[in-house]
């Protein structure tokens, strides 16, 4: 395996962490664990927990926005492209692993400044939402029931069941159109 690969699977690690024990359990000995690796390979990584947690967050959201930007780029229909972009997303990460959320979570709770970036990406994906082809307070309204069904299901609070889940994410690709 090479050393990116070993860099994301220690990562992802971190996440699964994070998803199943909760943010303080998250430690160098428990990723490195879960990971498979000594934890003197995890430091060759990361020098610090904190190290860890800021490449989470960066490197688990960037593969966010680099989704959404190929499900933009690769659009058919203009109006509406980034909402159904986001929404696909969001979507899949919490089918997935939710990466990202235990990322954000970590980053939460542990140093929320390591959040500046993501906050600085998404003020631009707000602006790239407004100027979607459809009405702004649409596609907001949109986003906003989109980052809801997230934060969702990433703390358990009203939980939908699939049917209707499909139904709801169905639901707000047609107010894209």
């Amino acid at each position: 395996m090479n050393s990116n690969s070993k860099r994301k699977s220690i990562l992802l690690a971190a996440s699964l962490v994070v998803k199943n024990n909760g943010v303080e359990k998250l430690t160098l000995e428990a990723v490195a664990r879960e990971a498979g690796v000594s934890k003197g390979g995890l430091l060759h990584h990361f020098p610090n927990k904190e190290a860890l947690i800021k490449s989470m967050v960066e490197e688990l959201t960037n593969d966010f926005f680099i989704n959404v930007e190929e499900k933009v780029t690769s659009a058919s229909v203009e109006a509406g492209k980034f909402s159904r972009a986001y929404i696909a997303c969001v979507d899949n990460d919490t089918k997935g692993g939710k990466e990202m959320s235990t990322a954000l979570n970590a980053a939460l709770f542990t140093n929320p400044t390591i959040l500046k970036k993501f906050q600085e990406d998404f003020s631009v994906w707000q602006k790239n939402i407004e100027n979607d082809g459809i009405d702004p307070v649409r596609s907001t309204i949109i986003r906003l029931a989109a980052d809801g069904l997230w934060f969702s299901e990433m703390y358990g609070l009203g939980v939908l069941d699939d049917e209707l889940r499909t139904k709801v994410i169905q639901e707000m690709i047609n107010m894209t159109k």
